[in-house]
């Protein structure tokens, strides 16, 4: 497991396709190919290719002929959007991911990463977390419905394997951060909702902000661009059945997390916490030992990589005028 295995060098020539290539992990790895130089790179957005509609997903693969895929297509969100909407995030994922895997089975995909999410795991699973925890107990309550459509990606991933003989492999990322995250009001995670809430705090001088919880649970989070690299690095150094945890390795606090992101955006007002909101599980760490194990480790600390986004964010938002900040909402979220 441990060196490079010299069948698994990827053709920077061949097609590559990134499903999901606009969204926040997918356009890091397609930037990651063009730097790289993969030359045949291979995207189509969610208006050109709806992945939920099965005849128009093998249309694509039989024009394209992708010799490579990762795929980072997914339905996504917080704590709120999760529970408030499990039947599209179960459904709508399960169609993406059987859709992409079942044409890449027929149209001859050599190599395949499918991305799924460190909340696969049991709500007590022991800490850090293994890749062997997977079905050893109860999910967290909050996302059940999109961790089961995972854990059936990972076990489909693992029967085209068995079945089949191809290199496919599963990466469980923790949870991430970086250009190109959701910093909608009601579709976000928990870093991208803190530096939206701090932003606009900090913007319309609200001397006093409230988060959702205790403060006290503790969460890892990675950059998009580790996660890339890491992608790529497995693709070429790895060829298992079990799935690979990729995360920092490091945790910290939602209030440590909370006073990064106030000193990275310049918000000087006062943070209090509502404790009558659910905190959910109270530590999610993963162990990265295997992937460390091939040579991989991540490269940007939490730091550092807040206040690049906080600035990509800043960019984006950069015109807009006032009503780009609009009333502070009372209460930031937080992912399960």
């Amino acid at each position: 497991m441990g060196g490079v295995n010299q069948s698994l060098v990827l053709d920077r020539a061949a097609p590559f396709y990134v499903a999901g290539h606009r969204g926040m992990v997918g356009s890091a790895i397609w930037k990651l190919l063009a730097e790289r130089g993969f030359e045949n790179r291979v995207g189509a957005t969610s208006t050109e290719l709806d992945l939920r509609v099965r005849g128009d997903v093998f249309a694509f693969f039989e024009t394209q002929r992708p010799r490579y895929v990762v795929l980072a297509a997914a339905k996504v969100g917080g704590i709120l959007a999760n529970s408030s909407f499990p039947n599209e995030f179960l459904s709508e994922n399960v169609q993406i991911q059987t859709n992409v895997l079942d044409a890449a089975l027929k149209y001859g995909v050599e190599r395949l990463v499918f991305l799924g999410s460190s909340c696969i795991y049991p709500k007590f699973a022991p800490q850090p977390i293994s890749e062997s925890s997977l079905m050893t107990g109860p999910l967290e309550r909050t996302n059940e419905a999109y961790a089961i459509a995972k854990i059936v990606g990972i076990v489909q991933t693992q029967s085209i394997r068995d079945q089949y003989g191809l290199p496919w492999i599963s990466v469980m990322p923790c949870n991430l951060y970086g250009p190109g995250d959701n910093f909608s009001e009601n579709g976000s995670h928990v870093l991208p909702a803190l530096i939206r809430r701090f932003e606009e705090g900090r913007f319309s001088g609200a001397p006093e902000l409230v988060n959702w919880g205790s403060g006290r649970p503790r969460r890892e989070f990675l950059h998009v661009s580790d996660l890339a690299a890491g992608v790529l690095h497995a693709m070429t150094h790895y060829d298992g059945r079990e799935h690979l945890n990729i995360g920092s390795g490091v945790d910290y606090t939602i209030a440590e997390l909370s006073d990064t992101v106030a000193r990275a955006v310049g918000y000087t007002g006062r943070v209090c916490w509502d404790t009558s909101k659910p905190d959910g599980t109270l530590r999610k760490l993963l162990d990265i030992s295997r992937m460390q194990s091939l040579g991989w480790s991540p490269s940007i600390d939490i730091e550092s990589g807040i206040r690049q986004t906080v600035d990509w964010y800043r960019e984006r938002r950069q015109g807009v005028g006032e009503d780009a900040y609009t009333t502070v909402p009372s209460l930031v979220g937080e992912e399960g």
